[in-house]
């Protein structure tokens, strides 16, 4: 697909979007913007297949918006005072790259959120669009000896979630079933139960994050296993997958507790289990009992864009770390999208200490983070495009739907025509993607802002650059 073919097609996607995405988003919080688990609409399968391949003609035939009209409408709400005196800007125009407006585009901000587009576009290169997690089980030499082998699935669920909700996660509840038969086969009754989350090894917390990111319900630790990322009944347990709300304090032993809630869904299946699971690594020589596998990988990034999702951002990050034969730590996933990302061309203004941008020791440039929407829109493969697909859409989507995050106060203009990844965390605020200007010329922006005062600046401050996306869908600015 050219260049010019695939900004047509991503902007033909953007006014599909009314018709695509439902209704049904949780509330969510404001540091970091973050959205609830089984409530967001997973989006339609457009959204996740190869744009162009469903998509009537649009297109990018507009003439380039007129570089000091542009500078007229954004420059006065660059300078508004909620957005602080550090404030970068970029737009470009998508298919050429050409820079159309700048304002500090070189310099470093902490991009919060913003950075999981790094991530997702690093996993999208490195693993393919057809790579999937497997979480498995298998038997030891003892008889009735079984140990859970986490896999790095950081959307596997324990029971099973709504059948309305796309993709489907794979589930430690199938998992039990297809063990339990296994051992009833071979006449097992009771069985002793290890778990093995040696696939990723380092640190559990990033630099820069605190435990309050854990009690708050933000992030739990990271490890290659859990389950429904952590999230805590009010009985201590995993949560129930029907159970929507986001927002109860997560785990600080999600392995522990995922093994336990299979422990119990092994006994609920008619398998006696004898003791507490106990950690360790798989035995050498393992038999196969039972495996599940997660959703695709362009559907994994979706779901981490669209919610803001800080548990499969790092599990991405780490995933890139091991196919590219380094430490699957936090250390090794930000080294590994790294690489990558110089390796598609983007070689400077990236520094990273974890893959989702909740540290504030992050820092991106806005011209990193344009020139990232482009490589992913135009670039040369094609399943880079599913960064720009599953990214949220203004006054519809994930963390750009009305009353879901900071954002998503776009004017009219704005409304399906800009489809960006938010970003928010303490004093930043930040914002890129794509935007259709009113001539139905399509062009990459990166918006941030990281020294807002506290208190209700930051909501103002995402209103201000709500209003520079509205801005851009707006002006024609020839």
């Amino acid at each position: 697909m050219t260049n010019r073919s695939a900004v047509t097609a991503l902007a033909a996607l953007a006014m599909l979007n009314v018709f695509t995405l439902g209704a049904g988003v949780a509330v969510a919080g404001l540091l970091p913007d973050r959205l609830a688990l089984w409530q967001v609409p997973r989006v339609a399968r457009a959204d996740v297949e190869a744009p162009g391949t469903v998509l009537s003609p649009a297109g990018s035939h507009g003439p380039l918006p007129s570089r000091k009209r542009l500078a007229a409408v954004l420059a006065p709400l660059i300078g508004a005072q909620p957005l602080g005196h550090h404030v970068g800007a970029v737009v470009t125009d998508l298919a050429t790259g050409e820079v159309l407006f700048s304002r500090q585009a070189g310099s470093p901000f902490v991009p919060a959120s913003n950075a999981k587009l790094l991530t997702a576009v690093a996993a999208l290169s490195t693993l393919g669009p057809s790579a999937r997690f497997t979480t498995r089980v298998v038997a030891g030499a003892k008889p009735g000896s079984l140990t859970l082998v986490g896999g790095g699935d950081p959307t596997l669920a324990a029971g099973n979630p709504p059948r309305s909700d796309y993709p489907q996660p794979a589930t430690l509840a199938a998992l039990a079933g297809s063990t339990a038969r296994w051992l009833s086969a071979r006449h097992v009754r009771t069985v002793r139960l290890g778990y093995d989350a040696s696939l990723f090894t380092g640190p559990s917390l990033a630099p820069g994050w605190t435990p309050g990111y854990i009690s708050t319900g933000n992030v739990t630790p990271i490890t290659a296993l859990e389950v429904d990322q952590g999230r805590l009944t009010r009985s201590g347990a995993p949560q129930d997958a029907d159970d929507p709300n986001n927002y109860r304090p997560r785990t600080y032993a999600p392995a522990t507790e995922a093994a336990a809630a299979f422990a119990g869904l092994l006994r609920r299946d008619g398998i006696r289990v004898a003791g507490p699971p106990v950690a360790g690594r798989q035995p050498r020589h393992a038999v196969p009992v039972a495996a599940v596998r997660s959703p695709a990988l362009p559907m994994i990034v979706g779901w981490m864009l669209r919610e803001s999702n800080n548990v499969i951002a790092e599990d991405l990050a780490r995933q890139v770390a091991l196919r590219t034969r380094r430490p699957a730590s936090f250390s090794g996933g930000a080294a590994a999208v790294t690489a990558v990302l110089a390796r598609l061309g983007v070689r400077h203004g990236v520094h990273l200490v974890d893959g989702s941008g909740l540290s504030p020791l992050d820092r991106l440039t806005p011209a990193v983070l344009a020139a990232v929407v482009r490589l992913a829109a135009v670039g040369q493969q094609d399943a880079l495009r599913a960064a720009i697909t599953g990214m949220p859409v203004a006054g519809f989507s994930g963390t750009l739907a009305p009353g879901q995050s900071v954002f998503g106060g776009f004017g009219p203009p704005a409304l399906g025509m800009v489809r960006a990844k938010t970003g928010n965390l303490g004093k930043v605020a930040s914002l890129s993607g794509i935007a259709t200007d009113a001539s139905g010329h399509v062009l990459a922006f990166a918006f941030m802002a990281d020294k807002i005062a506290k208190g209700s600046q930051l909501a103002s401050a995402a209103g201000t650059i709500d209003a520079m996306a509205t801005a851009l869908a707006r002006c024609g600015c020839r």
